[in-house]
């Protein structure tokens, strides 16, 4: 664990991920009769993942296989074993559904809704603007800082994965959002507690958790009729899309999004062209 925040930058969201695997791995092994880490063998590993059948998704267990590779690699690595028992280990099949996206009017009566009189709605009608024009993880939202925010020259500094920094721009509509929050109203919420550092705070004053954002924001995407599956990472593919769209080049939306690779920002390309080929479908009067 000490490796992976250390050396590889490793998030604690993923580094706790990476420890429930390595325990529930352990706690399979122990019933195989495996008497230690150095004698698990590439049969174990794989009865393990055949034993999570349907109970997990392919994703889910790609991310345990994972976790043990690394966990093994790094055994090798320092001498403590030969060979790495996960390394041959095949990857469950995934399969990459299109992430759920808004039109431009759902993101619009969403982003509208918030009532401004009171400090939560303010915050809420902040939190929702620049969540949508930027693209920011909601990990990332709670982590933001109020000297990270930059109203006047108009962009925001975003601490990613494995502490990795970049720019992200700001339109008018969110800087408004956020300097009308940041002056009126959180320092309604934040009364007796000025050492809160957070930008975005709860009713108590406190940071506001992920756990919080979420059910903020599903609320009012019920409230406006967004049906279906919905979570705070819907503006972000969302974001992603509508610049796409609007002729955005692949590469810059990489970097506002803190992709580490573009070939995970290339699953918008295909969300762009399945809208386009529904819009086509729908309107063309020849079928």
């Amino acid at each position: 664990m000490t490796h992976l925040v250390v050396e590889r930058g490793f998030s604690p969201n993923t580094l706790a991920g990476y420890g429930s695997d390595l325990q529930d791995f352990a706690r399979f092994a122990k019933v195989l009769g495996v008497g230690g880490w150095k004698d698990v063998t590439p049969e174990h590993i794989a009865a393990y993942i055949q034993d999570l059948g349907e109970a997990l998704s392919p994703r889910s267990k790609a991310r345990r296989l994972a976790a043990l590779r690394s966990f093994f690699k790094h055994f090798e690595r320092i001498g403590l074993m030969e060979g790495n028992p996960a390394a041959r280990i095949r990857f469950p099949r995934m399969r990459s559904p299109l992430p759920k996206i808004l039109t431009a009017s759902q993101v619009e009566a969403l982003l509208d809704h918030p009532g401004t009189a009171q400090p939560a709605g303010q915050r809420d009608k902040a939190m929702l603007e620049l969540l949508y024009a930027t693209g920011l993880r909601v990990s990332e939202l709670t982590e933001l800082k109020v000297q990270q925010v930059h109203l006047e020259p108009g962009y925001v500094v975003v601490r990613g994965k494995g502490e990795k920094e970049r720019l992200v721009p700001l339109g008018e509509v969110a800087v408004e959002a956020l300097r009308t929050y940041l002056e009126e109203g959180r320092p309604g919420l934040v009364t007796g507690r000025s050492s809160v550092a957070h930008v975005f705070v709860n009713q108590r004053g406190g940071k506001l958790t992920r756990q919080g954002v979420w059910k903020i924001i599903k609320a009012y995407a019920v409230a406006v009729g967004i049906g279906g599956e919905f979570s705070p990472h819907v503006l972000r593919h969302s974001f992603a899309t509508h610049l796409l769209e609007n002729g955005a080049d692949l590469r810059s939306i990489q970097i506002m999004l803190g992709h580490a690779d573009i070939s995970t920002t290339q699953i918008y390309t295909h969300v762009a062209r399945s809208r386009l080929k529904e819009i086509h479908e729908r309107f063309h009067p020849r079928p």
